[in-house]
C-alpha cells in the first residue's frame, strides 16, 4: 500500500507545487540532511536519524514512512508505527514506544498509530505543510480502520516559563489561546486533542521533559 498526494501550498505569495509520498531508501541521503537543517546545535547530532533507524521504517511499516518534497528537494517528513494502548495504562516514554527511533517495537495489529517524529525544513514552516503531513496520517488511519492517532507534543515553550506555572497551568493556558506553544498549538491546529500530560517523556530540557499526550480519533471507527 502505497502513498502519493500532489498538490499546491501557498508559499510566500505564490503556488508551490508539493508531493506527499512514502520515503523509501533512495531519500535516505536526504532524510538525514532535513534533520541536519531541522535539528541544529546544541541539539546532539546522534539524535537525527541514522540509516539503520531508516532501514527500519521502511521494511517495518513502509506505510508508516511519509515525506514532502518539491520540486525534487525533501523538505519535510513524518514517521509513525502501529502500537497498542489502552485509556488505562498510557503513560510512557519516547524512546520505550519507538524504541529509540528504530520502531522494532510496531505492532502490526496495533489499535493506534503513533507519530514517532515530524520534521519541516525551516525555510518552509510557513507553509503549512506540517497539517498536510498530519493529514497524510488520518488518511492512513482510516485506511488501516485503527481507533486513533496517538503522540505527545512537546512542550518547548515550557521552559521559559517553568518557575511561574506547573505544567499543567501551562497547558491549561495553552489550551484556552492565552499562551503559544510552538508544538503543543501546531498540533491543536491539526486537529490533535489532548489526552494527558506526561512527565519524564524525553530528555528535553526546553520542555522540563514533560510532554502532552494528543490523539485524532478514526470517525469512521466503530
Amino acid at each position: 500500500m502505497t502513498y502519493r498526494s500532489e498538490q499546491f501550498v501557498l508559499f510566500e505569495g505564490t503556488f508551490m507545487p508539493i508531493v506527499i509520498r512514502n520515503y523509501t531508501e533512495a531519500d535516505f541521503d536526504e532524510m538525514i540532511a532535513l534533520q541536519a537543517a531541522c535539528f541544529p546545535p546544541p541539539f546532539p547530532e546522534e539524535l537525527w536519524w541514522n540509516r539503520q533507524q531508516l532501514i527500519e521504517h521502511v521494511q517495518r511499516f513502509p506505510e508508516g514512512a511519509i515525506c514532502i518534497e518539491s520540486n525534487g528537494t525533501l523538505i519535510g517528513s513524518i514517521t509513525s508505527l502501529r502500537v497498542s494502548m489502552n485509556d488505562n495504562d498510557l503513560s510512557h516514554r519516547w524512546e520505550v514506544v519507538t524504541d529509540n527511533g528504530y520502531i522494532r517495537t510496531h505492532d502490526p495489529n496495533g489499535n493506534a498509530l503513533y507519530i514517532v517524529d515530524i520534521c519541516i525544513h525551516p525555510a518552509f514552516r510557513k507553509a503549512g505543510l506540517g497539517k498536510w503531513l498530519m493529514n497524510a496520517m488520518y488518511h492512513l488511519v482510516i485506511k488501516l480502520d485503527v481507533q486513533r492517532v496517538l503522540g505527545g507534543g512537546r512542550m518547548p515553550g515550557y521552559g521559559a516559563v517553568a518557575n511561574e506555572m506547573t505544567a499543567a497551568q501551562y497547558i491549561e493556558k495553552v489550551v484556552a489561546g492565552t499562551l503559544r506553544d510552538p508544538v503543543v498549538s501546531f498540533l491543536l491546529t491539526t486537529g490533535r486533542m489532548p489526552v494527558m500530560l506526561i512527565e519524564d517523556y524525553l530528555e528535553d530540557e526546553a520542555s522540563k521533559n514533560y510532554a502532552l499526550l494528543m490523539e485524532w480519533k478514526n470517525p469512521f471507527h466503530t
